[in-house]
């Protein structure tokens, strides 16, 4: 049986640096009713950027965006994807599907009746997100990526990506607040790790980011994978703005952008950059990332 697990209050009482409003949306799931939590600011603004976190953080790493955009009048929803953050937790890994996940924050995405919005996807943000934009393509107005990717399975996915994903199988203790320091460049000091550690009080809230891993279309024959590939033959259509802004020390997704690049209409006369970092660029240099957004977001 799955049971849905809600984190207490007490779990988040003392975090720093994410004294934003909470808003809940109540998913109707075959286990139940699903809470995902996200922020919304700047809701008076008339173009959106929707930030969409991956694994194993939340969308308190997106915490340094969130103001400069807000002051340059965009409205920014902060999703925390099921299974992480603030949002509910369900007790088995099986539970959790890459294709329940896009139904999931599709359904989110559509209840909300945002629109002009523009995409910042990182990690999971961009497995995730890219379905959401082919999908919702009268909703989206741009594309920002940054270590990410939308695999078929028809590629192997690297040496990199399979050390990762044995580690988050046999690692006994799965510290997300150390894995996500372990992927920046500049370290983290003690309160942000603790941060991204909260939302997990005990093994037991950890099925989703341990899943993660296990969810990415590695084989041709994933069950995401011919999805993903008519995926692409949309985005291979695309020809609203498309920026790429990987980083250079991110041993994953080094040279992905190029997929994007060569193959995304929308890419083209667009200042892709390759910027300082290591996997998690929204620690490293937000800087970058934000001005990013700026570029294709206020046009």
């Amino acid at each position: 049986m799955v049971n849905i697990l809600q984190n207490s209050p007490s779990d988040f009482e003392d975090i720093k640096e994410w004294d934003y409003k909470e808003y809940f949306y109540t998913l109707n799931t075959e286990y139940g009713d699903l809470r995902i939590h996200y922020i919304d600011e700047g809701s008076e603004n008339d173009k959106t950027v929707l930030l969409l976190h991956g694994e194993p953080d939340w969308g308190y790493i997106y915490r340094k965006f969130i103001d400069p955009l807000v002051e340059n009048n965009l409205r920014v929803i902060v999703p925390d994807l099921p299974g992480f953050g603030k949002s509910d937790k369900l007790s088995e890994r099986t539970a959790y599907t890459y294709e329940k996940y896009v139904a999931w924050m599709n359904a989110w995405l559509r209840d909300l009746n945002l629109n002009n919005i523009t995409l910042f996807g990182q990690d999971w943000g961009g497995l995730i997100g890219l379905r959401l934009v082919v999908e919702n393509q009268d909703k989206f107005d741009s594309v920002v990526l940054s270590n990410t990717g939308l695999p078929t399975g028809d590629v192997p996915p690297g040496e990199a990506f399979e050390s990762w994903k044995s580690y988050s199988q046999t690692v006994e203790n799965f510290h997300a607040g150390g894995i996500v320091k372990g992927g920046t460049v500049n370290g983290l000091e003690q309160y942000v790790i603790d941060a991204y550690n909260a939302p997990f009080p005990d093994e037991s809230y950890k099925e989703a980011a341990r899943q993660f891993p296990m969810l990415v279309p590695v084989t041709p024959d994933d069950p995401s994978s011919e999805i993903n590939r008519n995926a692409w033959k949309e985005l291979k259509k695309w020809d609203k703005p498309f920026l790429c802004v990987f980083s250079e020390q991110d041993h994953v997704f080094k040279g992905v952008d190029k997929a994007f690049t060569k193959n995304v209409p929308g890419c083209e006369n667009q200042p892709h950059k390759t910027i300082q970092g290591g996997h998690f660029v929204q620690e490293d240099n937000p800087e970058d990332c934000i001005e990013a957004i700026l570029t294709v977001a206020k046009n």
